[in-house]
């Protein structure tokens, strides 16, 4: 590091002597030195302004890739790092002043610690003869970073002239005692920790320099302004106590030069804001708009807070079931699970799995409370593994086949197995909702097997490997498990025939949902007619929005027809109303095909997890059968909803021939998922059995 600094003292020496050639004064020639500094590296602080405006630029975008994907760091990274691709922003640059102000700083203490050397441009080899006979005669030690300094003052003095002379010569005996290191009544050689007095004043004047460096670059500085409060006052609170430590603890040039270097980089910003306006290139409006759109899904998805200090009560279950399942060889079929009420999107096939052969599933769940534990068994183990731990546990995967419902396998944090490339990776969609319009950007493109709800989402498939190049996968036609229940569990309830009709209102709890934009002008129509109304939201909607529930619960009381269900320990509503009315939610198209009733959409915003789902020429389910199994009104309509009701109503019998008749052409298998998921999975586990001899042969 020594080396270093005296290598950096030596360059900036050169300059610092140019400039106290020029103004042979001390003082001044640090405020000249820093002058030249800044005007040398103004190429830097262009670019680096320049990257600042492409910065703020982007961050309208990058809040509303954060809002879209809230929680999802993995995602938020991924888009993140195309918005810098794209706008050709390089994160790091702003960090060039920093540093480059770190290393001028070290290389003007050590100039000014050694104004001998540097300034004055004494012989090296004199100077150090000088230095260790001024150390012998004053007994100051050689090691002293001040040394020179002092020697400098001695001469200046008059003192040790006699005894040092011969070494110095007579020349350099005049030089230093011309070398005048006094600046508007203080010596600027002093350290005022040391000193006290007016040099006191040298810290405090830095400080607040600093803080008015601070104070304009919050205002002006076209990134530091539009950053938080808590990154403002962090900021300014390093800034102001660095300048004060510096001032107290190091010679007052230095001190001097860190006020002067603050002065000049608010004359600079004002400069650079002045040729290079940062209102021409950026759009104020939109990054006020993203804000709020961040602002709104922060409120819609909240962090659980963590006690830090608080020891995680499942740990040691984790740790062993970690440790059980990668003791256990031989492992055949692996089924992953998020979180608790997955085994739904599974329970079909592995029921059929469990009774139609002896195969032992292994069953993976990040969620340590998950009702799935109740079913473990012998053949049916099941462990808890982490979200943190998952990520490992994954890449050391050596079953033969794992069936996930989780897309963006290998794009996000988790990954194939880096321990077998032969492993089977099947994905079970969760709904029959469009992949292409509700997952992110090839969210399936990793996969081997995709089992596929029905013909419209294999057209989707083979699209998206074809437009990305994706490796194709197989794919089986499936259906959806959960439909499957949902038909069975309606067919198998008892019918009951009421004369008032219920109205199930269910909307989904994304952005933009109907309990955010309609509900009061809906409802209002509603209570016109004599029907049952039961508003259910989204159980996730009521952990961010419980007031707004309450709020029309009590606006609404007075109707004695309308209910909020907050209890969803039952399904039976769903089951037994008459019509449904939600907007892009899936419960629509499930409700319609488990019952056979119609469906009424109203045309909210779409939900869309894919920017670039216009691509695939194949029309998503979503948009094709909204019209189908009932039908949708925009928001601007709801004026006319209730006889759009009772048009749909008065047609139930005809709508049950058309939603059957959709049924069949849109999904595959309907009432017998778990057999033809199980088989190919049978196979799939003794396919991938008979071939590992020979995979591992060559591995």
């Amino acid at each position: 590091m020594d080396t270093i600094v005296n290598f950096l003292g030596s360059i900036l020496g050169y300059v610092m002597a140019f400039c106290y050639g020029l103004i042979p004064n001390y003082g001044v020639a640090i405020i000249f030195f820093t002058f030249l500094t800044k005007i040398i590296l103004l190429p830097i602080s262009i670019l680096v302004h320049l990257n600042s405006i492409k910065m703020v630029k982007i961050q309208p975008h990058l809040n509303l890739v954060k809002a879209n994907h809230f929680g999802d760091q993995d995602a938020i990274s991924e888009e993140q790092l195309k918005l810098y691709q794209q706008y050709n922003y390089h994160p790091m640059l702003g960090l060039i002043p920093l540093f480059i102000q770190i290393v001028l700083l070290m290389g003007v203490i050590n100039v000014i610690y050694n104004p001998l050397q540097h300034i004055l441009r004494l012989p090296a080899q004199n100077l150090t003869e000088v230095v260790d006979r001024f150390s012998s005669l004053s007994g100051i030690s050689t090691e002293v970073s001040s040394i020179q300094i002092l020697l400098a003052d001695a001469i200046g003095k008059g003192e040790y002239i006699e005894e040092l002379s011969s070494l110095l010569g007579a020349e350099a005996v005049v030089s230093i005692q011309g070398f005048d290191m006094g600046f508007l009544g203080i010596n600027l050689a002093e350290i005022p920790s040391q000193t006290g007095g007016r040099l006191l004043l040298v810290p405090l004047l830095a400080a607040f320099c600093a803080w008015l460096l601070c104070v304009v670059q919050n205002r002006i500085n076209v990134l530091q302004s539009e950053q938080g409060k808590f990154n403002k006052i962090s900021t300014m609170l390093l800034s102001v106590g660095l300048s004060l430590y510096l001032g107290f603890f190091v010679p007052a040039g230095v001190g001097l030069y860190w006020m002067a270097g603050n002065v000049f980089a608010i004359l600079q910003l004002v400069f650079l804001n002045f040729i290079i306006n940062p209102h021409k290139f950026i759009d104020y409006e939109l990054l006020e708009s993203s804000r709020t759109a961040l602002s709104k899904a922060a409120a819609r998805r909240p962090k659980e807070r963590k006690n830090w200090f608080a020891r995680d009560p499942y740990r040691g279950r984790e740790r062993q079931d970690y440790k059980t399942f990668y003791r256990l060889r031989n492992k055949q079929l692996v089924f992953y699970s998020e979180k608790n009420g997955f085994y739904k999107y599974y329970q079909n096939i592995i029921e059929y799995i469990m009774e139609h052969s002896d195969l032992t599933i292994d069953y993976i769940t990040n969620d340590p409370q998950d009702k799935v534990f109740e079913l473990a068994g012998e053949r049916f183990r099941v462990y808890y593994i982490g979200d943190k731990r998952i990520i490992s546990f994954m890449m050391k995967m050596d079953a033969n086949v794992v069936v996930m419902t989780t897309p963006d396998l290998e794009k996000y944090h988790i990954k194939r197995s880096l321990v077998r490339k032969d492993i089977e990776y099947i994905y079970v969609p969760h709904s029959i909702n469009s992949s292409n319009l509700t997952l992110r950007t090839g969210a399936v493109n990793y996969f081997d097997t995709y089992f596929s709800p029905g013909p419209r989402a294999e057209k989707e498939v083979r699209a998206i490997e074809q437009l990305y190049g994706a490796k194709p996968k197989t794919i089986v036609h499936w259906g959806s498990g959960l439909l499957d229940n949902m038909i069975r569990d309606y067919n198998n309830m008892p019918k009951t025939v009421s004369e008032t009709r219920m109205i199930l209102v269910a909307p989904s709890w994304q952005e933009d949902n109907i309990l955010d934009i309609c509900i009061e002008e809906l409802l209002d129509e509603l209570v016109k007619t004599d029907y049952r109304i039961i508003v259910r939201p989204h159980p996730q909607y009521l952990r961010y929005a419980m007031d707004r529930i309450l709020a029309l619960e009590e606006m609404y009381s007075k109707y004695e027809n309308v209910t909020f269900q907050k209890d969803f320990s039952s399904t039976d509503t769903v089951y037994k109303a008459d019509l449904v009315i939600t907007d892009w939610s899936s419960i629509g198209f499930e409700y319609s095909f488990a019952t056979l009733k119609p469906t009424l959409s109203i045309n909210t915003p779409m939900k869309v997890m894919n920017p670039e789902w216009k691509k695939v020429d194949v029309e998503p389910f979503d948009i094709a059968i909204r019209n189908t199994v009932g039908k949708s009104i925009d928001v601007g309509e709801l004026s006319h909803v209730n006889e759009v009701i009772e048009e749909l109503l008065d047609a139930r019998h005809a709508y049950e021939d058309r939603i059957k008749t959709v049924r069949e052409a849109e999904l595959f298998h309907i009432g017998d998922t778990g057999e033809i998921g199980a088989k190919y999975i049978l196979d799939a586990v003794k396919r991938v059995e008979d071939n590992k001899e020979d995979y591992m042969r060559y591995m």
